[in-house]
């Protein structure tokens, strides 16, 4: 609560907050002190701040980040247009995440859903993580009664599909096809209780867009994770290091980077984990490490705490 400074005079309750006078004109008694509390007012967006913060922590991203500060626009201005007796649509929220792995479509997931339930869009703001084995059954009927059980549980959050497209793998007599029917008749019955994220290489989920004459219609949000650049997979390292407390000495941070232009250079994007491939390397360097001040017999803090060249483990 903010606290104003008061004084009287000539029956009058004079208010000084924040610098700012306020009079208020009432019968009072000349003996009686008064206190006066205002509440706080909240500062505008909090949610926004608070999420943008968390975005800003994440390396590249820039179209992802775009489209959430529209999804929280959006949202919130369709509360404003209802405080003043106006229609205030609902949009589906379904969406589609394209990209290689280790791209952060999962961590975005994740985000969107906390978004989601502080404003008040999903009443949990869960994440239900699943792929093809948690869809498709082993016999007819089965796979509709698992996707369906897969959808009560995300209802109120977020389920998120990876390698979508190996619903589709099978053709027209595999059990994936019934997954993707029950999966686009759910969307529309349910669309505003739950919110789907099919998440998969760009090629192939162009593709599995295709199978299903209702699907394309149901994505209205398509984002693209584009692969991370050498210096953004740097970035990514170096805040994982951070995160760690952890440091690479100048020489292990040379081989690294030379390391990562060698392999984005000669190695198909498609097979290239990015962001899971450094965190990876990183793990294994930190083992490496720990066997080598073992060996040595070296404890101290800054030893401790750098990573050297020959701690990282990394096939030329």
């Amino acid at each position: 609560m903010d606290q104003a400074v008061t004084f009287k005079n000539n029956g009058q309750i004079n208010v000084i907050l924040n610098g700012q006078k306020k009079t208020y004109h009432e019968k009072i008694s000349e003996s009686a002190s008064y206190e006066i509390k205002i509440p706080k007012t909240q500062p505008q967006h909090v949610i926004l701040n608070e999420m943008e913060a968390e975005l800003n922590t994440l390396v590249g991203m820039e179209e992802m980040k775009r489209m959430l500060k529209e999804i929280y626009a959006w949202i919130y201005i369709n509360k404003k247009r209802e405080e003043q007796g106006l229609k205030a649509g609902k949009q589906s929220l379904h969406m589609m995440f394209k990209g290689n792995p280790g791209t952060g479509k999962t961590t975005v997931a994740r985000l969107i859903g906390k978004l989601f339930f502080q404003m008040n869009v999903l009443s949990k703001g869960h994440l239900i993580e699943a792929e093809r084995a948690d869809l498709v059954g082993e016999y007819i009927g089965h796979t509709a009664q698992k996707t369906r059980d897969l959808i009560k549980k995300s209802l109120g959050g977020i389920l998120f599909i990876d390698e979508a497209y190996s619903l589709a793998r099978g053709g027209e007599k595999d059990f994936g096809k019934e997954a993707i029917d029950t999966l686009v008749k759910h969307m529309e019955d349910k669309q505003h209780e739950f919110v789907l994220i099919l998440a998969g290489y760009s090629k192939e989920m162009d593709h599995f867009l295709t199978l299903n004459p209702g699907l394309h219609s149901r994505f209205p949000l398509v984002v693209d994770f584009p692969d991370y650049s050498v210096e953004q997979l740097m970035e990514i390292s170096k805040r994982m290091m951070i995160e760690r407390e952890y440091t690479f000495s100048k020489e292990a941070e040379w081989k690294l980077r030379d390391h990562l232009n060698m392999i984005k250079t000669n190695m198909a994007p498609a097979k290239f984990s990015n962001g899971r491939y450094v965190r990876n390397v990183i793990e294994k360097s930190i083992r490496s490490q720990a066997m080598r001040l073992l060996t040595s017999d070296q404890y101290q803090r800054d030893d401790l705490m750098t990573i050297k060249s020959q701690d990282l483990i990394i096939k030329e």
